[in-house]
């Protein structure tokens, strides 16, 4: 016990430290698992068995599975078949062909080439979504591709685990001559040896078994979880949801082990199964948390595990592998990006930020070496291989943020628009939030010329009657050609923060005369937006979540009217705070060290409850 709470407090107390450090530093969460791993384990010898822990870690890979289940609603995935089969599949089957043919070029037999190019095909889900987020471009052409072939290969997952038993080149389980199936060796025993459903059945037993308990878990998600979950909630235990959640992953996954399925292959069609259920959320929420800490465990216990004696050894042919298989990946995603359409810094994101390995190809090399199909030394060139790429990955986001600087602005993936119309209102950007200012100008008799760099957007607006041009309104020409010289008024409702700023600043140089009525992400970007010139700035989500605070108020003791006073009193004083901050804000300080901005802050808050206990002490007096 004493040895185990020790291995414990290690692992705990090296992710505490590690993780939030890289994800300070813009590395994510994944390689400061990973860095943690290696730091404990090759580095101070903190931890003499790794691999006693990794299959309990291995456990989150399983939740994973189980979560990405959750997310991807069938009738989603079927609107995105073509690109998920197209694109992501293509992806997959070339890299993995052309990886597993350098394999065969070095001598490897078929097995274990196959095996080498799954590995290989897949690229790091975490880390690339983590960056495309915090960079913004989630929404871009590139960023939809990118996310398209993460999900493709999340999906390819699942037939790769149940795939590789089959390369094994020791068989796990043998047919005897009387036609039943048995072990052909003690390998796992001491994890649960003996416990099978099929262990001694012949052939047409051990199918049968296997296709009934894969109903059970299919009829299980569609007809069982719903009366459990409304059983559970008349006990009004938050812990009750919980230990159900848990119950369904570890169930499922026992069931699957039994019948010698991948676990992951039964938590993953229980996830898909329960996507449209009322009861998903929850599922989500009560899982998260395990998921999280088993699989930043799992990484731990890889980066414990990385081979660095190895790697210093031969760093030379490792570290020209480990390029030579980022430059095949990043060949294959660049012809592919081509082919679908992507251009310039589009297929520059698609092209970089798939080219390294990903934290599933760990989970297929542990799974490969557990199967006999790769032996112990190669697994780990491998794992160093994979985690070396994965470790790169920043660096070519950095080469990515830089390469986009050079690359002009005006390279469209769609030739811009003519524009033949001119109005008194340019409005720039037809999203949600300038679609909604674009309808109320038109309703009350004006002409308003939208802009719009999304064509997608472009061309349903175009559906509906609305006239649209597509092209970036950043663009000097556009904004010239949409009538800047002589429009009264610039709406500028862009998606990205950036770029409405860059936006607002420009109109204003050209025109000083021009009211610019501006929509900002959060009270900072409108600091950002008042430097650059705007007259008008609406935060995209205050007025809303104020009507929403309203009929909070209304409903917990407040009246309409009373509840409106408030509203009103709010709003006005917080238009007050942001003119009194906005002298105080400076944009080369982070807030959190700007004491005199954060001292006003309170004062104001202050001033604001004080003001609304007057309001609304005035109106019982008056009422009386």
């Amino acid at each position: 016990m004493d040895g185990f709470l020790f291995q414990a407090s290690i692992f705990l107390l090296a992710a505490v430290i590690a993780v939030p450090i890289a994800a300070r530093m813009g590395m994510g969460s994944v390689l400061g698992y990973l860095l943690a791993g290696v730091f404990i384990g090759p580095v101070l010898g903190l931890v003499d068995r790794p691999e006693d822990i990794l299959h309990f870690a291995e456990f989150g890979v399983v939740m994973m599975l189980f979560l990405i289940g959750l997310e991807l609603d069938p009738r989603a995935l079927w609107a995105m078949r073509h690109r998920l089969i197209g694109l992501g599949g293509l992806q997959i089957a070339l890299t993995a062909a052309s990886v597993m043919t350098g394999s065969l070029m070095l001598g490897y037999s078929m097995n274990i080439s196959i095996a080498v190019g799954l590995v290989f095909a897949l690229s790091s889900t975490a880390i690339v979504l983590q960056t495309l987020s915090e960079k913004n471009l989630m929404q871009t052409k590139g960023g939809r591709s990118t996310f398209s072939v993460l999900l493709s290969q999340d999906i390819a997952v699942i037939p790769m685990l149940a795939l590789l038993p089959l390369l094994a080149m020791k068989p796990v389980m043998e047919i005897a001559s009387d036609g039943s199936i048995h072990k052909a060796d003690d390998h796992g025993a001491g994890h649960g040896a003996g416990l099978s459903l099929v262990e001694g059945l012949p052939g047409w037993g051990v199918t049968l078994v296997t296709i009934g308990v894969v109903a059970a878990i299919i009829l299980g998600g569609m007809y069982l979880v719903r009366p459990l979950f409304r059983f559970i909630h008349a006990a009004h235990l938050r812990e009750m949801y919980t230990a159900l959640a848990l119950l369904i992953v570890v169930g499922i996954a026992f069931l699957m082990m039994l019948v010698g399925l991948s676990p992951a292959l039964g938590t993953f069609l229980a996830g898909v199964l329960l996507a449209n259920s009322e009861f998903r959320h929850e599922l989500e929420s009560d899982i998260q948390p395990f998921k999280g800490l088993l699989l930043g465990l799992f990484f731990i216990t890889v980066g414990a595990q990385i081979n660095f004696p190895g790697f210093f050894a031969n760093p030379v042919p490792i570290l020209g592998a480990t390029l030579g298989i980022m430059a095949i990946k990043a060949l294959i995603l660049f012809i592919l990006g081509r082919a679908f359409g992507l251009r310039g810094r589009d297929q520059m994101l698609f092209t970089l930020g798939l080219a390294q390995a990903g934290e599933f190809g760990f989970v297929l090399i542990s799974f490969s070496v557990q199967q006999h199909v790769l032996p112990a030394g190669i697994a780990d060139t491998l794992l160093l291989i994979v985690a070396l790429s994965m470790l790169i990955t920043p660096l070519l986001f950095i080469v990515f943020d830089f390469a986009s600087r050079l690359i002009k602005e005006d390279e469209p993936d769609h030739p811009h628009d003519e524009i033949d119309e001119q109005g008194p209102v340019i409005i720039a950007g037809i999203g949600r939030f300038g679609q909604i200012v674009n309808r109320l100008v038109r309703s009350a008799g004006f002409k308003s010329v939208v802009l719009d760099h999304d064509m997608r957007t472009i061309e349903l607006m175009r559906r509906f009657g609305v006239k649209g041009f597509f092209g970036d309104p950043t663009r000097p020409e556009l904004l010239h050609a949409a009538g800047l010289g002589q429009a009264r008024i610039l709406v500028a409702a862009l998606d990205n923060p950036k770029a409405t700023t860059k936006l607002v600043a420009h109109a204003r140089r050209e025109r000083p005369d021009l009211h610019i009525v501006a929509r900002a992400h959060d009270r900072h970007h409108v600091f950002e937006l008042y430097n650059a010139g705007a007259n008008d700035i609406v935060r995209e989500m205050f007025d809303s979540s104020l009507r929403a605070g309203r009929y909070v108020l209304e409903n917990i003791g407040l009246s309409e009217y009373e509840a409106a006073q408030v509203e009103q009193e709010f709003y006005h004083h917080d238009r007050y705070t942001v003119r009194e901050l906005a002298a105080l804000w400076d944009p080369e300080v982070p807030v959190t060290e700007n004491s005199a901005y954060i001292e006003r802050a309170k004062e104001l808050q202050k001033e604001l409850e004080l003001n609304l206990l007057a309001r609304l002490e005035s109106d019982d007096t008056d009422a009386a």
